[in-house]
């Protein structure tokens, strides 16, 4: 009884801030929100996996009463003392009768349920077991659409017009993209879906006797869960996600950013639908999780993919080779054409998975990869211990477990080549106010695994050693520093370093949330990693460390629940070996709601130097679209975005963005050429959903 008062009291003292932030959900920005968790402004990463994944959790949201640690840790907002103490709280008072009982709860403050609600919710009829069959869910099920997408650049560019002389090469489509998916989905129940997308330059052909359907790249995938002691059983395109990423890592993991601890752990999610449009990384086929027992579920998969590949013949032998796989996805030019499915790969393998408790877990993961031609490196040095052959396997171990306050957590594997690869950490809560996170990871120069994506400072887990340090300081609700120190060494050459090389990378970010309207961050980095040069001297090539430093200040402004201003300064400078250049950026944004419209705009203004100081910076999009344009050279970018909310089913969504350059009166390269300093970008997206 004491309980329900104090939750009813709480309930009541929140009202208003509970129509505020109903009204901040409505219009929900999760571009923001993946933004302000893990922003390092370096470089165009692709976060399209994690905001799928988010967006699916947003639309169906994990019901608190009865996730399980590994759903929470998914999040990438609790800290592990966080989840402890929610666990504990519902098994001393029971099941959360409301999402907002959630400030009852130790250790939860307003930005972090803020941060929360949307993904999250107490919904009691999740217990209640749904035993109509599968085809009337799928026809009753809300999270049920389709969505169309156009885009275009306005200016032509080279590829668009007409050839000189025979033998100019140009695309065989039109400047137009499209992209078209439908998705039915109910977390812990099914998904059933199919992308589709013509690229820019593509074109569109039918013909059946080809396997070409119309638009150049297809994904299907059909998913039930939960069916007779089957976990999931998935048929089509999807993912694997084991242990800490080492075999099989679906890009789940947000590597090194502003959050230093959380993000840190790799969550066990298995197999996951895949239902993305970039044409790689992913497997087709079948993969199936059984719970043999409740401690106890193997998961095995079978996937056969044609990728894109250019073959050549060995001069000696006369056999055909590849050297890589080319995962543009691009089919515009005879050449791209050509190299369109040339190879085929064939993937098996299975895992194993013992779950002792909620804080406590271990597995092992086995598979085989094969190819239908083999892979021959081109005779450079540092491709001396890169794969090559036909077929590669590999095995790992891995674990999870708390012991008092702390989390360990690690893999390591080995390849068909004998080369290990490891990696080891823990994140602990020292005091109430102090977090500490500790990685090591070791990955051997013929360490092979075509598909991990473990913790690295490259963009793969070969050949790299290294120590991560994250801390983290919260001083109160409103004031909290995020630190991390990484050193990372590379035991053998890379490309374009001529010799074995090191480097170091650290972060530091203040935070200061003043009152709910404002929040404000400053964010410095340094990182320093050696690379070829030229010795100003004798023109020779010296390996030297080249350092890289960053300054961000970001300033955001909640005036009314309709209108929310964001000002931003980024500056950057690079040196080495006596050169040095710097570049910046000015971005203002806007965000205003009104009736069924939200209005979304930026004016930005960058002068860059060099490849090393282009300014890399977050823009709203239509959904499902994530935009991380780097600004290089001299001038001004903007652009507006329009979403308007017809009805209950049917939203559009409409952008345009333009650059002008001031340095040059040509814009790209090659094919991509523009003539003349501008470049216009227009998207239209409509989404209709069937309830």
């Amino acid at each position: 009884m004491k309980r329900i008062f104090i939750t009813l009291l709480t309930i009541g003292c929140i009202s208003f801030t509970n129509q505020v932030q109903a009204q901040q959900n409505e219009n929900f920005d999760l571009q923001s929100f993946i933004e302000n968790l893990f922003n390092l402004q370096d470089e165009s990463l692709n976060y399209e996996d994690l905001y799928e994944r988010l967006l699916l959790l947003y639309e169906n949201p994990v019901n608190l009463n009865s996730a399980s640690v590994d759903q929470l840790k998914g999040l990438y907002i609790l800290s592990d003392p966080q989840i402890d103490s929610l666990k504990n709280y519902i098994t001393e008072n029971g099941k959360l009768l409301t999402i907002y009982e959630l400030q009852l709860v130790p250790g939860f403050d307003y930005n972090t349920i803020e941060k929360l609600v949307p993904f999250v919710s107490v919904d009691s009829k999740e217990f209640i077991q749904d035993d109509r069959p599968l085809l009337q869910r799928i026809l009753t099920e809300r999270n049920n659409y389709f969505i169309y997408r156009f885009e275009q650049t306005l200016e032509e560019k080279e590829g668009y017009t007409e050839p000189e002389s025979p033998d100019d090469t140009r695309y065989a489509g039109g400047p137009a993209k499209h992209y078209l998916r439908y998705r039915v989905a109910k977390s812990g129940d099914f998904s059933f879906g199919f992308t589709t997308e013509l690229d820019a330059g593509e074109k569109f052909t039918w013909d059946p006797a080809t396997k070409r359907f119309g638009m150049d790249f297809w994904s299907i995938h059909g998913m039930v869960e939960n069916y007779k002691g089957f976990r999931k059983i998935i048929l089509g395109d999807y993912q694997l996600q084991f242990g800490q990423g080492l075999i099989f890592g679906a890009g789940f993991g947000v590597g090194k950013g502003s959050e230093t601890i959380n993000a840190l752990e790799r969550v066990n999610t298995g197999a996951k639908p895949y239902a993305s449009v970039i044409e790689g990384g992913f497997l087709r086929g079948t993969a199936v999780t059984y719970d043999v027992s409740e401690k106890m579920e193997v998961t095995a998969f079978a996937s056969h993919l044609k990728q894109d590949a250019s073959i050549r013949q060995d001069e000696e032998s006369f056999e055909d080779y590849f050297s890589s796989i080319q995962t543009t996805g691009f089919h515009r030019t005879p050449t791209e054409i050509a190299n369109k499915r040339q190879i085929a790969e064939t993937v098996l393998g299975a895992n194993i998975h013992f779950k002792m408790s909620e804080i406590a877990q271990f597995g092992m993961v086995l598979n085989s990869n094969s190819y239908s031609l083999p892979i021959q490196r081109s005779n450079q040095a540092y491709n001396q211990f890169e794969f090559s052959g036909k077929s590669n396997h590999n095995a790992s171990i891995y674990t999870s477990f708390s012991l008092r306050q702390f989390r360990f957590f690690g893999e390591s594997g080995i390849s068909k080549s004998g080369g290990t690869g490891g990696v080891f950490g823990f994140t602990s809560t020292l005091s109430p106010r102090v977090d500490f996170a500790m990685m090591f990871r070791s990955y051997a120069r013929d360490f092979h695994a075509m598909r991990g994506a473990s913790f690295a400072e490259g963009s793969r887990n070969i050949n790299e050693s290294g120590i991560y340090w994250g801390f983290k300081y919260t001083l109160n609700s409103k004031f909290f520093l995020t630190a991390y120190y990484d050193t990372f060494q590379f035991p053998w050459l890379r490309f374009r370093v001529n010799t074995p090389s090191e480097g170091n990378d650290y972060l530091l970010r203040l935070n200061y949330f003043p009152q709910r309207s404002v929040k404000i961050y400053v964010q410095y980095r340094n990182k320093s990693r050696e690379e070829n040069t030229e010795d100003p001297e004798d023109g020779s090539t010296v390996v030297r460390a080249g350092t890289k430093q960053q300054v961000l200040a970001n300033f955001e402004y909640r005036i009314t629940p309709q209108l929310n201003l964001k000002s931003r300064v980024q500056f950057s400078d690079f040196r080495i070996t006596g050169e040095f250049n710097d570049g910046y950026a000015f971005i203002q944004d806007a965000v205003y709601s009104t009736g069924k419209f939200v209005f979304s705009g930026r004016i930005a203004i960058f002068d860059t130097e060099g490849a090393n100081n282009r300014q890399y910076a977050y823009e709203r999009d239509v959904l499902y679209a994530f935009s991380i344009p780097a600004y290089s050279g001299e001038g001004i970018r903007n652009y507006l975005l329009i979403q308007y909310k017809l009805n209950r089913q049917i939203d559009i969504w409409a952008r345009v963005a333009r650059t002008s350059f001031y340095d040059r009166d040509e814009v790209g390269t090659g094919l991509e050429t523009i003539d003349g300093d501008k470049r216009t970008d227009v998207k239209f997206q409509i989404r209709y959903k069937i309830r």
